[in-house]
This record gives C-alpha cells, structure tokens and sequence, in this order.
C-alpha cells in the first residue's frame, strides 16, 4: 500500500529538516535563542558585589510596594510581606557591607531606613523601637 504526503508530513524525507511553515517556525525560534544567549552574562562573570547590590535593589524595590509607596498603595500594601523583606535586606546589608564598598553600602542603608520608616508609618499598631522590622541588624530606627 502506497501513501500519498499531505500536510501533515511537513519535513523533507532524506533530511528530516522542517519545511513550510515550520521551517520558517524553527528558523524564528533559533534566532531567538540566538538573541537570548547573547544577552545573557554566564554568573560566573558577574561580581559578587553586582550580585550583592542587584539582589538588594530588588529587595528593596519590593519592600517599598508592600509599605505602600508605589502607584496603588491601597492594594499593594502588605505589611506581613514587608516585614520579610526589609528584614531580609536588613541582614544582607549588615552581612555585606564589609565587603562593598562604602558607596555602595550607604546608599543601601538609607534605602532600607526610608522602607523601615514607612513601615513604622503604615502600621496601625508600630512595634516598639527596636522591634521593627530590620531593626535586630539596624539597631532602632526613629
């Protein structure tokens, strides 16, 4: 019995190779990752430092979201959140510092008082200066 090619074999035979519409699918998909493996670093070239301050920043970025300083502070805010965050970037400020430079440390430091004192501000019952969230690694914040 002798079967006739329809759409559904869409590869040329001796090759296997993708023709039609999907060559032109395979041939989008490996510019792609093409484009992709070119824009990413391998992590093995990036300084502990970058990693270090990069990882704060998002820390700190979501920390503010969740005191309420972003756009719609009425939905996003979540202080349980918050806590674990500032109190995560609290302990890799205090941990780092010593190894980045001062620059770095102390723009870092006054990110997280700013979101720990916005924390004090939404709270509707603040902790007791000292007990804040962070504040274990800061010492009070006022």
């Amino acid at each position: 019995m002798t079967t006739i090619p329809g759409d559904h074999d869409r590869s040329t035979p001796a090759t296997g190779a993708p023709t039609g519409p999907d060559a032109a699918r395979q041939a989008r998909w490996e510019e792609q990752e093409r484009a992709a493996s070119s824009a990413t670093r391998d992590i093995a070239d990036v300084a502990a430092v970058e990693v270090i301050t990069t990882t704060a920043v998002h820390l700190l970025s979501a920390a503010a979201v969740k005191v309420g300083l972003a756009d719609d502070p009425e939905s996003q805010r979540d202080l349980d959140e918050a806590r674990k965050l500032i109190n995560a970037l609290a302990g890799l400020i205090t941990a780092a510092a010593p190894d980045v430079s001062d620059m770095h440390a102390r723009s870092l430091r006054d990110g997280l008082r700013s979101v720990q004192l916005a924390f004090r501000e939404a709270s509707t019952i603040p902790d007791p200066i000292g007990k804040g969230p962070g504040e274990k690694w800061t010492g009070p914040v006022t």
